[in-house]
């Protein structure tokens, strides 16, 4: 059996005094700058005379442990918004919104003499404590960072790295000492599902494409997420590359398969590049090539970028962009095992579920089992993004409840001006598009593939959108509906069709023109787009109009009967009033509205006149006592 090891417990073992400063790389913490933080640290620990190790093969050279650093790009460490993050190790100090201005006094003071810079740690908001490492952090507290742990270790670019903690270890095993139906069988037993919505069962679809006759066979790694606010395979794409190339090595020697592709959409151009490198870099190792592990055995693996659009997510739109059609979905039977890509049996997995492989094959099927429910095992990684305290990349077990992930990971609901409001919730979209709401009843439901189906939502590829009570869900709804309807690919009259009409009624909504036969007719319409679409995502595309019309009918009703959008949001309905018992007068309101509706005397009740407001919200904006509502 494998042994997975800790990436810091292999950088110190025999190197004692060796600090790792590690600094996360994913795209938000990019965007943030933290490739100027890496420069800084760079200069600034060369003027202190430290000697830099980048690469992890350099750690062999080290002779004086105690002014060596081991400097180290990271994937994704989750917490986004508060990136640049800075990990120390191995004294796991972890410091947050880090800017190349801090970086000297981190090299002085922390590598220098380990003081710890308490303005760097995070506070927590609750009781106001700084806490010095990830693990003291509520965010993390509460997850089980199973395919994510890694990614916010490792140099996603250094294969060597990699390997040192057990990487394609389990990838050997499969293709030196076991045999295709006996790694399918494990999979089977292992009980994992796919993670890119479906949840069908990984071992089910490699063993029906096992037993195909035909002598050439596939294997893809869809990494075409194209959620509205979903980067979970993304991240870990960029965190741990190499995972997904294990993870499709096993998927190939179970099959029967030498060639394989990695379809990742062009907008992620760091994942394009480091899935690119490892690959490349596997090749060189002879991990990858004609001979995987010197048995004689082929596979080459190769990437291709997506052109963006969403339909390609679906298997038979993505294989025919990988042939150089367009891409759009075509009917099954027969599936990819059967007739995939080019007429092939083809296995076609998600990221995360292919990342989730060498690490089954690593632990063994009975601790893989014991995380997890009992028909959904394992973890899943959310985009959890909103109206919550703690935003970013999360992983928790199957079977944590919808109430545990939004007060305790999340940190709980946020109003409009991003303060804690203990009864703000309103609602979570989970599955992006192709899912559906989940309301204050459902707080104490065991988040799983089963128990979502039970309700007539999806885990869906895990985009998790926290919603306060100032949100209008009409509006939510008809907002996923213009994604999908421009999304759509067209080649069925229903969706093509369906989902413009259902657009087109959403509108009417929200601008004051429907009537009650137009939720009828909403109604109708969307079971019908939803059991007469070709593919997946066409099926789905309703979801979110039929989940927000059976939770929050009376917002529905408010529309279309009382002419009234409850939230304000919807500007055709809304009507801006300023509550006089909330209002003291300050000004505030009437120096900022740029058409002079707001009058009213200092220290008094002000009024808006709604001939001459815009609704633009400026006044509610400006106002610090909540007194402004209905803009």
């Amino acid at each position: 059996m494998c042994e997975l090891r800790d990436a810091a417990e292999i950088v110190f073992k025999g190197r004692a005094g060796l600090r790792k400063v590690v600094i996360c790389t994913g795209t938000g913490c990019i965007a943030n700058g933290a490739m100027d933080v890496y420069a800084q640290f760079i200069r600034e620990m060369t003027t202190a005379g430290f000697n830099i190790v980048e690469m992890f093969r350099g750690l062999d050279k080290v002779t004086d442990p105690l002014k060596s650093i081991y400097l180290s790009k990271s994937g994704c460490q989750g917490f986004c918004q508060m990136g640049p993050l800075v990990k120390i190790l191995p004294e796991d100090i972890l410091y947050n919104l880090v800017r190349p201005g801090d970086v000297r006094e981190i090299v002085e003071k922390t590598l220098g003499s380990g003081a710890i810079i308490e303005r760097l740690l995070y506070v927590n908001p609750v009781n106001k404590e700084r806490c010095r490492s990830q693990k003291e952090i509520p965010f993390y507290q509460r997850q089980s960072r199973f395919v994510l742990k890694q990614c916010g270790e490792l140099n996603p670019e250094d294969i060597q790295e990699y390997m040192a903690i057990g990487g394609y270890e389990a990838a050997k095993k499969c293709f030196i000492r076991m045999t295709p139906d006996a790694i399918c069988k494990d999979m089977i037993d292992s009980g994992l599902r796919g993670r890119g919505g479906g949840g069908f069962p990984t071992g089910r679809k490699w063993e029906v494409t096992r037993i195909q006759a035909d002598p050439k066979k596939y294997v893809i790694c869809n990494g075409d997420e194209g959620d509205p606010g979903a980067f979970m395979d993304r991240s870990v794409m960029e965190g741990n590359p190499h995972s997904v190339i294990e993870g499709m090595m096993i998927a190939a020697r179970a099959i029967g398969a030498d060639e394989g592709y990695v379809y990742v959409r062009a907008e992620y151009p760091l994942a394009v590049k480091r899935i690119r490198m490892a690959c490349a870099d596997a090749l060189k190792e002879g991990i990858l090539g004609d001979s995987v592990f010197g048995t004689g055995q082929k596979l080459h693996i190769h990437v291709m970028e997506g052109a963006g659009a969403f339909v390609c997510g679906e298997e038979t739109a993505l294989m025919a962009s990988i042939e150089g059609k367009r891409g759009m979905p075509s009917p099954k039977p027969p599936f990819p095992a059967q007739s995939g890509l080019w007429g092939k049996p083809t296995v076609i997995n998600n990221v995360e579920t292919l990342a989730t492989v060498p690490l089954i094959m690593g632990m063994g099927i009975a601790n893989f089992r014991a995380i997890g429910t009992r028909t959904s095992p394992g973890t899943k990684t959310f985009a959890l993004s909103g109206h919550v305290a703690n935003t970013g990349l999360i992983e928790v077990p199957f079977g944590l409840t919808l109430q545990e992930i939004i007060f305790d990971v999340g940190g709980g609901i946020t109003d409009k001006k991003g303060r804690i409001d203990p009864e703000g919730f309103k609602a979570v979209q989970i599955g992006g598009p192709s899912g559906g709401c989940l309301t204050k009843e459902h707080f104490d439901l065991a988040l799983d593939f089963d128990s979502l189906k039970s309700i007539g939502a999806m885990v869906g590829s895990g985009g998790l959108v926290a919603m306060n009570r100032s949100t209008c869900m009409v509006n939510i709804a008809k907002y996923f509906m213009q994604f999908t309807q421009k999304e759509s690919c067209g080649k069925c009259v229903l969706c093509r069709e369906g989902t413009k009409q259902l657009l087109f009624l959403l509108e009417d909504i929200v601008e004051g023109r429907a009537t009650l036969e137009t939720l009828d007719v909403l109604q109708e319409l969307a079971g019908a787009v939803q059991k007469g679409s070709l593919c997946g995502l066409g099926k789905t595309a309703p979801n979110p109009v039929l989940s927000t019309l059976k939770y929050f009918r009376e917002e529905y009703m408010a529309h279309v009967v009382d002419k009234c959008c409850p939230t304000g949001e919807c500007k055709a309905l809304a009507k801006p009033e300023i509550l006089a018992d909330k209002c003291k007068g300050c000004t505030a309101c009437v120096k900022k509205c740029p058409v002079g509706a707001i009058t009213g005397e200092v220290k008094k009740a002000h009024t808006i006149n709604r001939a001459l407001c815009v609704k633009c919200g400026v006044c509610a904006a400006v106002c610090k006592f909540d007194a402004i509502v209905g803009v």
